[in-house]
């Protein structure tokens, strides 16, 4: 595994995870709010084990990569990082973006032109997103605010929250979880990313998205849980009637982190959808 750093929005360090042969094809991962590039790992290895170099990437106040010291986690900084990402690349990426990230990948691509990449993969994440399971996921990380006594604590919280997957463990959390000076443990991100909610809703973030998708020719997929609380079969299937080149899998006893609950099923829908792209393509990443 290689450690990398890109320059997002106004030089604010971004931290990745790179796997498989620097000359195979680009996947690049960005993960939901909350979430660290830890999140893509078992992904990432199956996607280097089939000769594609897979790169995953903390977002901005997310992991390794830098808290934004202005408190910018805008929709609009989001979206700056990742198309920086982009470009910083020496060929045309498959773009793979979870929840936010999946947000800000869509926008990134449609509003940057011209932005480089071969395809994009959106995991459980539509503009026509449900707002009851949007906001039962915002609820999840302002328990953690205050902080948790020990590590112990959170992982009781992780699991009551996730009842459908094993008990978390201690171990499991290590990657998301930090101690302050106070002894106390918080997550792995700058709570000014979960304070920052109404600006992204004033964003009209999902509006944007939506325009975005419709703007993208490049190959989208579409991959949900069968058991989401964000993505349900209507507001799917309506997302891929806006798209010019749009695909869907629904993956079984899934929720919403598809590739937490599911990842072997998950891995192979996007191994099959990489290797069903075209073999070449332009500078833009678009079929020749």
């Amino acid at each position: 595994m290689q450690r990398l750093e890109f320059k997002g929005r106004n030089d604010l360090a971004l931290v990745a995870d790179a796997l498989g042969d620097e000359r195979a094809l680009p996947i690049l991962m960005f993960p939901g709010g909350g979430q660290t590039r830890r999140s893509w790992q078992r992904t990432a290895e199956a996607l280097a084990d089939r000769g594609y170099r897979a790169i995953a990437v903390d977002l901005r106040g997310h992991g390794e990569s830098a808290w934004a010291t202005d408190g910018d986690y805008s929709i609009a900084a989001f979206t700056e990082d990742i198309a920086s990402v982009v470009r910083a690349l020496d060929k045309p990426p498959v773009v793979i973006g979870a929840s936010i990230g999946g947000v800000a990948a869509t926008i990134a691509l449609g509003e940057h032109t011209p932005l480089p990449a071969r395809a994009l993969v959106l995991v459980d994440i539509v503009p026509r997103a449900r707002t009851d399971g949007v906001e039962k996921i915002r609820s999840f990380m302002r328990t953690g605010l205050d902080g948790f006594e020990s590590p112990e604590e959170a992982a009781k919280q992780v699991t009551a929250y996730l009842p459908h997957r094993p008990p978390r463990t201690v171990e499991s959390l290590a990657a998301n979880l930090r101690q302050g000076t106070n002894g106390r443990w918080y997550w792995h991100w700058d709570p000014a990313f979960q304070q920052n909610s109404k600006t992204r809703r004033d964003e009209d973030m999902f509006t944007r998205m939506q325009s975005a998708a419709s703007a993208i020719e490049i190959p989208i997929l579409l991959v949900t849980g069968q058991r989401s609380e964000v993505v349900d079969e209507s507001t799917a299937k309506s997302f891929l009637a806006s798209l010019h080149n749009g695909r869907w899998v629904s993956v079984a006893d899934a929720a919403h982190m598809v590739a937490g609950d599911a990842n072997t099923p998950f891995s192979a829908s996007i191994l099959d959808f990489v290797e069903s792209l075209p073999k070449h393509c332009g500078d833009s990443g678009a079929p020749i």
